[in-house]
């Protein structure tokens, strides 16, 4: 397949990078996305005239193209959550207990920063004076700095970290920033979208974004079951994961095989395999990997496990969940430092790119696309037999 030229232009690089910065500072925890959900709704009713949406009694967003296609649905889906503070009860005008709703370290949460946030966007600064590990989440009892009085039970906190920034150069450029795990992903879908949904004959790609991922796929696993999305959809998972030496960041985005809990399926993580090669192929400056990161878990695992056609494209994660020094803080090192997420600004936009490729590898009807596909595997075998 002969693929048009889908890198951005450095003006629209801009704007993605200026969205992406702009999301991932939102306040935001499980159960409690209603900020990135406002997000959503003012970027979709600029977009009214040519997108439909929706929303089920948990708050998973589904966006689709008002045309009909007669392709399988594609479904880019990312998680609106990120590790956060819930307040759960109020004990007096300077201090409140929180659930911790995300995973974690204990040794993160001694003497730790924070800032909540009320209705009204007030924004109050405390330090973690207590924690119990409880379940289902952990409690941790908040000293404010002044009088939060605004502040009430469902209020959202967060660890506080200096502004956002993009700093650096080439591959070292970096979003260092309070959430990229998962809003940088679902800034990426949204620029991908964006740009897809102008072409023609890309009428079957949407986006599905889930809720309160952080504790146990929860959103997902509502999909799944209530049938919100169509049952022939295909969904590509998106996420921010754990960086590591055979995964650098800087590398290009990665196609992720699988997880630390099962792998994905194979025939759409090898299509989009197919579709990334031949586009890097034919586009040099084009990077991506391929790797299982069995790092953490992803949605993928949730919606394949219900029958799915599901994988996974990520981002690789420095700081995963604000946890620097990960490794050295399970071996019994102190102090355990919190720190700004980061990941490179080129892996983003190469996930923006790679996300238009998967689109117009997967626009051709299921007759064309499979007697593609059987060519091209006639010819891969000739090369292996011939070579024997």
């Amino acid at each position: 397949m002969k693929y048009p030229l889908l890198s951005c232009k450095p003006p629209l690089q801009s704007r993605h990078e200026a969205m992406c910065l702009e999301l991932t500072t939102i306040p935001t925890a499980a159960g409690r996305e209603q900020r990135v959900q406002s997000f959503m709704d003012q970027w979709l009713n600029r977009r009214k005239g040519s997108l439909k949406w929706k929303r089920d009694k948990d708050g998973n967003l589904l966006i689709t193209s008002k045309k009909r296609s007669r392709t399988r649905p594609l479904l880019f889906t990312a998680h609106l959550d990120h590790p956060g503070f819930v307040i759960s009860e109020i004990i007096d005008k300077r201090t409140a207990v929180a659930e911790f709703r995300g995973g974690v370290l204990d040794p993160y949460f001694k003497d730790a920063r924070v800032e909540f946030f009320s209705s009204a966007d007030s924004q109050f600064k405390g330090t973690v004076k207590d924690l119990q590990t409880a379940e289902p989440f952990k409690r941790a009892t908040i000293q404010f700095t002044k009088n939060a009085e605004e502040l009430a039970v469902g209020d959202v906190g967060r660890w506080a970290f200096p502004k956002a920034t993009i700093s650096g150069r080439g591959r070292r450029r970096l979003f260092k920033t309070n959430a990229c795990d998962d809003l940088a992903a679902a800034a990426a879908a949204l620029a991908a979208f964006d740009r897809i949904r102008k072409r023609p004959g890309m009428d079957h790609v949407g986006i599905l974004f889930t809720v309160a991922e952080e504790v146990g796929f929860v959103g997902a696993i509502g999909v799944a079951q209530s049938g919100f999305v169509p049952s022939n959809a295909r969904l590509v998972c998106l996420e921010n994961s754990r960086a590591s030496e055979e995964c650098p960041i800087g590398n290009g985005p990665v196609v992720r095989v699988g997880d630390r809990l099962t792998v994905f399926n194979p025939v759409l993580t090898n299509l989009i395999s197919e579709c990334a090669t031949e586009y890097a192929t034919q586009k040099t400056h084009f990077r991506w990997q391929r790797k299982l990161m069995v790092g953490g878990a992803c949605e993928a695992t949730a919606f394949s496990a219900f029958g799915f056609e599901s994988t996974c494209l990520c981002i690789p994660l420095g700081n995963y969940h604000n946890m620097d020094r990960i490794d050295e803080i399970k071996a019994g090192e102190r102090p355990a430092p919190l720190g700004r997420e980061f990941v490179s600004t080129d892996d983003f936009h190469g996930l923006i790119e790679l996300l238009e490729v998967v689109a117009h590898g997967t626009a051709k009807t299921p007759k064309s696309a499979l007697r593609e596909r059987l060519v091209m595997l006639r010819k891969r075998n000739s090369v292996v037999f011939e070579g024997r």
